[in-house]
């Protein structure tokens, strides 16, 4: 298949720290990490230039752990660093299947990340590299959705890629209401007024002012990442 087929040769893509954990209750399921990750290859080989926000909810998560006694700022600090163990997991699989890749955090944990500095990230991307983002913010009471939101602009991405364990965005939760509807298209303007559990409502609004689209789809059908870089209809696209 040609780059020339591609939609979107430079992407940001969005994965909850729940993904890692896999078949697991909670943690790393190194097993899975290899098998997302050799699905990225896929695409990655098309020319694709490839970025990914990780979360830390597999790990730890303020909300949670709110009865923990552990106060928010702190407890959002452990959050963060708990990306950077993500990051470093997907590092190591990506590097077995002979990619290259750097993780780079908002959090100075220079013995196993570089700085987060724009003009260096995009340089990565730029040399085919591929380019974790971990620490979230950097700041607390900001989510990774927020932190990928801010990655995709300073990185000039083309989408953002928002990988989830559903199909798209509804006007009601799936699991809950069998009658709920799902999205082809959806404006953010819609999306930010109805109070749709898309991704945090920060982060819309931050795509929203720069005009960055949004393509929610789900992460566990095998190939979509493939077919959202492609530009095949898939999930729900905020634009």
């Amino acid at each position: 298949m040609s780059p020339s087929t591609v939609r979107y040769k430079r992407v940001l893509l969005k994965l909850s720290g729940e993904v890692l954990q896999g078949k697991r209750q909670s943690g790393i399921d190194t097993e899975y990490v290899e098998q997302l990750c050799k699905e990225i290859k896929e695409v990655h080989d098309l020319g694709v230039q490839i970025g990914i926000v990780v979360g830390g909810g597999n790990i730890w998560r303020y909300r949670d752990f709110k009865q923990s006694g552990i106060e928010r700022i702190m407890s959002d600090n452990m959050g963060m660093m708990a990306t950077v163990m993500n990051g470093s997991a997907m590092k190591s699989a990506f590097e077995k299947l002979g990619l290259e890749t750097r993780v780079v955090s908002a959090l100075r944990v220079q013995q196993v990340a570089e700085d987060y500095y724009p003009p260096r990230a995009l340089h990565h991307l730029q040399q085919n590299r591929i380019v974790i983002c971990v620490g979230g913010t950097g700041n607390p009471y900001f989510t990774t959705d927020s932190a990928a939101a801010l990655r995709a602009l300073e990185l000039n991405c083309d989408i953002l890629l928002k990988a989830t364990k559903v199909d798209g965005v509804y006007n009601a939760d799936p699991e809950k209401d069998s009658k709920a509807r799902m999205f082809d298209k959806i404006s953010y303007k819609d999306v930010l007024t109805q109070d749709l559990k898309v991704m945090d409502l920060a982060a819309v609004a931050l795509c929203k002012d720069d005009n960055m689209p949004i393509l929610v789809f789900n992460l566990f059908k095998k190939g979509n990442i493939k077919k959202a870089v492609l530009g095949e209809k898939l999930g729900t696209l905020v634009s």
